[in-house]
């Protein structure tokens, strides 16, 4: 695709947590569309960023590192047409297990990085401006990681009071809540985990940073120009079946629970 006239041709797009996985995977869609990406992350990208992508240090819980992010694109490009919130760590403790340092470790960057990234630089964005807030399956389940869940449940309230604050001022605010996608934070998942999820997930397969990304590309652009305080699963059906899955394999036959069920 040609970058010059491409969806989001032109605009200054922040994409934290973007040095692997599904960031870089956002930063490289939205480059191509012709976005001025500025990839942010306190590690060092993974692999090379190809044109239209600038790399830039950023610590999401610390407010001077959000304070001197501002500052430099105030001097150099004047403004900020795009915010995705994409940088975010798990933990995996359960409810008897997770301590207070583990919930405030989690939810300093999964919380209160979109909060400062939200402060610091809406004061440089222009009406017709887009945040996009990575959330999770989690937020919309009783996922097990407790420090985990609530952050992303918590980003869902964030995200919709700043849809509220900031709609007046012509920004939008969008939530995407992928599921079980092929980056680095699930491989590191244990393998009963990754079938469980699977079997839950009715298109039956994990998703990829490319299923995620067109639609990131999408809520940043003009054409989703109405759309805002949505909340968007990317998940393969996971959340949408409330659990029925389970019960519908066992009736078909098909499911772990089938082996017990009575004939007719």
């Amino acid at each position: 695709m040609d970058p010059d006239h491409g969806r989001v041709h032109g605009k200054v797009v922040v994409v934290t947590g973007a040095a692997r996985g599904q960031g870089a995977a956002e930063a490289a869609a939205l480059a191509r569309e012709g976005a001025l990406v500025v990839a942010a992350d306190v590690a060092e990208p993974e692999r090379p960023y190809g044109p239209g992508v600038t790399a830039r240090r950023l610590d999401v819980t610390d407010a001077a590192s959000w304070a001197e992010l501002a500052g430099w694109l105030r001097e150099t490009h004047g403004r900020v047409d795009g915010l995705v919130n994409n940088a975010g760590i798990t933990w995996r403790a359960r409810l008897d297990e997770v301590t207070q340092a583990d919930l405030a470790r989690v939810h300093a960057v999964n919380v209160t990085g979109p909060l400062l990234g939200i402060q610091h630089l809406s004061p440089l964005m222009p009406p017709g401006s887009s945040i996009v807030n990575v959330g999770s399956a989690a937020a919309l389940t009783a996922h097990y990681p407790v420090a985990y869940t609530t952050s992303k449940w918590a980003l869902r309230g964030l995200s919709a009071a700043a849809s509220l604050e900031l709609g007046p001022r012509g920004i939008r605010v969008n939530t995407v809540h992928p599921g079980f996608i092929e980056t680095p934070m699930t491989a590191s998942a244990a393998p009963a985990f990754r079938a469980a999820t699977l079997a839950e997930t009715p298109l039956g397969r994990a998703g990829t940073v490319e299923d995620v990304a067109p639609l990131v590309v999408f809520l940043i652009s003009g054409e989703s120009s109405y759309i805002t305080g949505a909340e968007i699963p990317v998940d393969g059906g996971y959340t949408a079946h409330g659990g029925a899955k389970s019960v519908s394999d066992a009736l078909r036959g098909t499911g772990p629970l089938s082996a017990g069920r009575s004939a007719g």
